[in-house]
């Protein structure tokens, strides 16, 4: 009984190995024929007293593909693609409050609303709104503190952005 365990052993196994290296963890993104993509500067919509917000978001999306290496960035004149983003609400609230109503500490929450577009085809590929947080340790009139929960809001949205340019779950 044991050669022939070893022989249905030796027919089963490699077909299991084999079978297993179909699946891959990235979706069917980027759209075929899109290697080249043109971000646009974010659009500050919000109201929110920070002036560089825009900045933060456009050159830190930018590193993000540029480190992903699915897409290039480009101008838009040679690029296949176009990300438009739009900052639309940032909302600083109070998440701890203590005795005597001492804020301790805070979270400042962003939408951004983004628009993939496919430049050959002139069509969009997805439009969508990208909501998320950074918490802050409120201090007395601190602004480097959130400063701090803004730069973290602001790297889960281009993270959030990444993801949906990259995969097609």
């Amino acid at each position: 009984m044991a050669p022939v365990m070893r022989l249905l052993i030796l027919l089963f196994l490699p077909g299991i190995f084999l079978s297993c290296g179909v699946y891959g963890f990235r979706g069917n993104n980027p759209p075929e024929g899109i290697s080249k993509i043109f971000v646009q500067q974010f659009e500050d919509l919000s109201g929110f007293s920070e002036p560089t917000l825009a900045e933060q978001f456009t050159q830190d999306l930018k590193v993000r593909i540029t480190s992903d290496n699915t897409f290039r960035i480009a101008e838009k004149v040679t690029a296949d693609a176009s990300l438009v983003c739009k900052i639309l609400t940032v909302v600083d609230d109070a998440l701890v409050i203590v005795s005597g109503e001492t804020v301790t500490r805070r979270k400042v929450t962003i939408t951004v609303s983004a628009d993939f577009l496919d430049l050959k085809k002139q069509k969009s590929i997805w439009t969508k709104n990208f909501t998320n947080y950074g918490e802050y340790v409120s201090s007395s009139n601190d602004f480097s503190e959130r400063a701090n929960g803004v730069r973290i809001a602001v790297n889960r949205i281009a993270e959030d952005i990444m993801i949906d340019l990259t995969s097609n779950w």
